[in-house]
């Protein structure tokens, strides 16, 4: 999996993930993270990438040609002709969630749009850009923390990233629901033992438990994802 983010701020995105997982991943070629600075590809002599908005109102607007020419530089240099998933980063987009990682991890090459000040303009997005992806209902001063969120998320999906394969099928969400409380050493702390079941040996029971606890967790903490996994499992 190889990952090109434009940026105006390389910097944040090469000194995050060369951190933790992200970072042995690419140490093992596994994965790949180019952080391409849009304003390499300005025509402006200042190097500027913004301009007002055309009916006024506050702030600036990225650009179009710089975001189009470096666009076009990463998919000649990576593709040739054929079409790469490019991501523009957005409030206004489908939520990020654990379906959107899977299928974003079966491609080779993905593109990040990290965009900043008041958005950009939108003819170029038109061009570029195939998904419009947000990571929540709230807004930041540009795209490149929600990229690493989505790199991360992605990167854990794909063989070889993890050293226990089993630990990214057995998450949260990886079935609708949030994933059980989990324990280790010591048996009894400030009081508080490990529940029984789970020093049984028997593994059903440890199963049921898991599951059981997964329901009522999510039913307690996000009963939204309840009703939608009581609704697909439902008998009628």
């Amino acid at each position: 999996m190889n990952f090109h983010v434009m940026t105006l701020f390389p910097e944040m995105i090469e000194s995050a993930v060369n951190c933790s997982i992200l970072g042995k991943a690419i140490e093992r070629n596994i994965i790949s993270v180019s952080a391409v600075n849009i304003r390499d590809y300005t025509l402006d002599k200042h190097k500027k990438v913004d301009d007002y908005t055309y009916g006024g109102g506050a702030g600036m607007l990225m650009a179009p040609q710089p975001i189009y020419d470096c666009h076009k530089a990463i998919t000649e240099r990576i593709s040739g002709e054929k079409k790469i998933r490019t991501v523009y980063v957005t409030p206004q987009g489908r939520v990020f969630d654990q379906n959107l990682a899977k299928e974003l991890s079966a491609e080779e090459d993905i593109i990040f749009l990290c965009g900043h000040y008041e958005g950009i303009d939108e003819r170029v997005l038109e061009e570029v850009v195939t998904d419009y992806v947000s990571i929540g209902d709230y807004v930041l001063t540009g795209g490149e923390l929600p990229a690493l969120v989505m790199m991360d998320c992605i990167s854990r999906l794909i063989p070889g990233v993890l050293s226990n394969e089993e630990s990214a099928q057995t998450e949260s969400f990886d079935d609708g629901l949030l994933e059980y409380p989990q324990y280790t050493r010591p048996e009894v702390w400030m009081d508080k033992r490990v529940p029984d079941v789970l020093l049984s040996g028997h593994h059903a029971n440890i199963e049921k438990w898991r599951h059981d606890m997964s329901l009522e967790r999510t039913k307690q903490r996000r009963p939204d994802l309840y009703e939608i996994y009581a609704y697909k499992n439902r008998k009628d």
